[in-house]
C-alpha cells in the first residue's frame, strides 16, 4: 500500500505505518492520502485512491460528495485536538474577561521607567476585568471540545448552559450533571454573559451567529469563535463592538473585517497548533487508514457510515461502497447464493445518499462473481480485503 502527505504529517503518527506500507510524493499512485489544510477541490482523484484522512476535525479542505461518488471514503480525527482547542478557548474567556493584553503592552511602554512599580499601582484600574466564577457560559456545540469546555468551565465556578440538538449519547454521558441542557437556541443568546461557539461549518450554521442573534444577546456580551470562521457574520460583530453591545470578540481566524478592530482579541489560528494535537491526529488518522485499508472497517468516516465486522477469520472479506437505494443487499446476496458461496458474516450501513457493506464469506468469491457485483447499478467501487 503506498499513502502520500499533502501537509506536513507528524512523524509520530507516520511511524506507525507497519512495513506494507509505503510513501510516495505521487497522488496517482497513492492508495491513500494524509492531510490538514491542503484543498482538494480542485485536485484530480485518481482512480486507484481508496481514502482520505484529514489529521483534524474540518473538513471544508476536502470534496466529500466527489470523493463519495468514486467509493473514496474521507476520514476525521474528531477528538484529537480537543484538548488544546479547549485550553485556548478558556484562554480566550481569561483574555476578555480582565484586559491582560492591555496590562502586558502598557508593561512594555513603561521598560525603561524606573518607577514603573510604583506608575503600575496608578494604572491597573484601566485594566482590571471581572472573574468568570458566577457568570453565565453558553456553549453552542456539545461535541468533543465543547463538551471539555463545559466540564472545565464549570470547574470554574461558572453557570454553564449547553445546547445541542444533536447530541450523542456518548457525549451526554461525558458531560458534567451541572450543565444545562438548552433546547432552544436563542435561550443561549438571552441569558449567558459568555458565547462559545463549536458546531460543524454547514448551511444550516453559516453565519448562525447573525444580527439578529446579537439583537437577542444581553449587554457587553462576550463572543468567542474556536470553531469556523464563516459561523459568525463578522460585519455584525464588527458593527456590534462599535456600539458596545458586544464587550470582546475572540476569535482564531484572523481576516481583514475583524483583525485590528477595538475590543476583538485575533488569535493566528493556534487552537490545535500544539505538539500535542498535531501528534495525537496523525496517530489517529493513520490507525484509521490502516484499519480500513487492512481490514474494510470504517470508523470516523464522513461521508460514509462507520462501519465494522472486527477481524476478517473466514475464507474471503468483500468491501462494497455503493449508492443508499432499495434493494442493494438483495442484489449482493443474490449473487453470492447462485454462485453457491455462503455468507458467515455481513453489515450493511448508510449515511445519507451513500451506503457502505462488509461481506465475511465461507469460500472465496471469483472474478466473475466479483464483475456480477460491479455491475450492480449504484456500485461505485468494489474491494477484496481478503
Amino acid at each position: 500500500m503506498k499513502y502520500t502527505c499533502l501537509n506536513p504529517i507528524a512523524s509520530v503518527g507516520l511511524d506507525q505505518f507497519t512495513e506494507g506500507y509505503e510513501k510516495t510524493e505521487k497522488m496517482e499512485d497513492a492508495d491513500a492520502v494524509l492531510v490538514r489544510s491542503a484543498a482538494m477541490h480542485d485536485l484530480e482523484l485518481p482512480d486507484g485512491l481508496y481514502a482520505v484522512a484529514r489529521a483534524g476535525a474540518g473538513v471544508n479542505n476536502i470534496p466529500l460528495d466527489k470523493c463519495a461518488e468514486k467509493g473514496i471514503v474521507v476520514f476525521n480525527t474528531p477528538g484529537a485536538n480537543a484538548n488544546g482547542v479547549k485550553e485556548l478557548v478558556i484562554a480566550g474567556m481569561l483574555l476578555a474577561s480582565r484586559d491582560i493584553i492591555g496590562g502586558v503592552e502598557w508593561a512594555k511602554s513603561e521598560a525603561g521607567s524606573e518607577d514603573i512599580a510604583k506608575k503600575a499601582e496608578k494604572e491597573k484600574k484601566k485594566f482590571a476585568g471581572c472573574e468568570l466564577m458566577g457568570k453565565k457560559l453558553g456553549i453552542i456545540g456539545l461535541g468533543a471540545i465543547g463538551i471539555q469546555v463545559a466540564n472545565v468551565a464549570e470547574c470554574l465556578g461558572m453557570d454553564v448552559y449547553g445546547y445541542d440538538p444533536y447530541i450523542s449519547v456518548d457525549a451526554a454521558w461525558k458531560l458534567s450533571k451541572g450543565v444545562k441542557h438548552i433546547k432552544d437556541v436563542d435561550d443561549i443568546y438571552r441569558t449567558c454573559d459568555y458565547i462559545t461557539i463549536h458546531v460543524p461549518l454547514l448551511d444550516s450554521t453559516r453565519k448562525m451567529i447573525n444580527q439578529d442573534a446579537i439583537d437577542l444577546m444581553k449587554e457587553n456580551v462576550v463572543i468567542l469563535n474556536f470553531a469556523r470562521d464563516m459561523l459568525v457574520d463578522e460585519e455584525a460583530i464588527v458593527k456590534a463592538l462599535k456600539e458596545g453591545k458586544v464587550k470582546k470578540y475572540v476569535c482564531d481566524f484572523p481576516n481583514t473585517t475583524t483583525a485590528g478592530v477595538k475590543n476583538a482579541i485575533i488569535i493566528p489560528h493556534l487552537g490545535a497548533s500544539t505538539a500535542e494535537s498535531e501528534d495525537n491526529c496523525a496517530k489517529m488518522a493513520v490507525q484509521e487508514l490502516m484499519e480500513y485499508l487492512e481490514k474494510g472497517n470504517i470508523i470516523n468516516s464522513v461521508n460514509y457510515p462507520n462501519c465494522s465486522l472486527g477481524e476478517c477469520t473466514h475464507a474471503n472479506r468483500i468491501a462494497i461502497n455503493h449508492r443508499n437505494v432499495k434493494n442493494m443487499l438483495g442484489q449482493f446476496t443474490d449473487i453470492f447464493a447462485t454462485s453457491d458461496i455462503n455468507i458467515a458474516n455481513m453489515v450493511n450501513k448508510s449515511k445519507g445518499d451513500y451506503a457502505y457493506s462488509l461481506f465475511d464469506l465461507d469460500s472465496v468469491a471469483s472474478k466473475e462473481v466479483l464483475d456480477k457485483i460491479c455491475a450492480v447499478e449504484g456500485v461505485l467501487r468494489v474491494r477484496v480485503i481478503k
